[in-house]
């Protein structure tokens, strides 16, 4: 399998990098400027250590990078966490970055698109963006950890979340007790 893993600016690096931690498989990462700010200073990792756990790395602005083009093959791309300012460009169909452009393409080919979106409230524009996108085909993935599996910690948390990821690839995982 191969997956596309993007971090954008958005608060929740860490659920891009438990990913990456994860999945099987090539991974092929793009990591925003300002995710690039953001992950030393949520997490204990600098960008290189990111970087290292991923195959093949593009840079965000690299639109001649293969992912951005149809004729590459992908099974799915997450983009986690996504910021409400590139949820905003996938859904308006604006592709000015290897992200927006690659998520354009996952659309386009019909291929699974999991967006972690980390924000709240949402604003009635965020919501619009969102269910425009969920009719699309994308899958709307809030970073909303649920309780029932008692976590303890905050890595619980990250846990949940990254394993409703999973979930949605229909990779078994142990991240996360299941309901019963």
């Amino acid at each position: 399998m191969r997956y596309v893993i993007a971090i954008t600016g958005a608060s929740g690096c860490k659920y891009g990098i438990r990913l990456l931690q994860e999945l099987k498989g090539e991974k092929i990462l793009i990591i925003s400027k300002m995710a690039k700010i953001i992950i030393p200073r949520e997490t204990s990792y600098c960008v290189n250590d990111v970087e290292e756990m991923a195959d093949v790395i593009f840079d965000d602005d690299n639109l001649l990078a293969p992912v951005s083009s149809g004729s590459c093959k992908f099974d799915a791309m997450i983009v986690a966490p996504c910021s409400v300012s590139s949820l905003a460009k996938i859904s308006n169909g604006l592709a000015d970055t290897l992200i927006t452009r690659t998520a354009s393409v996952a659309l386009k080919e019909s291929r699974k698109l999991i967006l972690v979106i980390r924000e709240t409230p949402k604003s009635a524009v965020t919501l619009e963006n969102e269910l425009r996108l969920a009719r699309c085909g994308a899958c709307i993935l809030d970073a909303n950890p649920g309780y029932y599996s008692s976590p303890k910690t905050v890595e619980d948390i990250i846990n949940f979340v990254v394993g409703k990821c999973l979930d949605q690839l229909g990779i078994d995982h142990d991240l996360y007790e299941k309901w019963k």
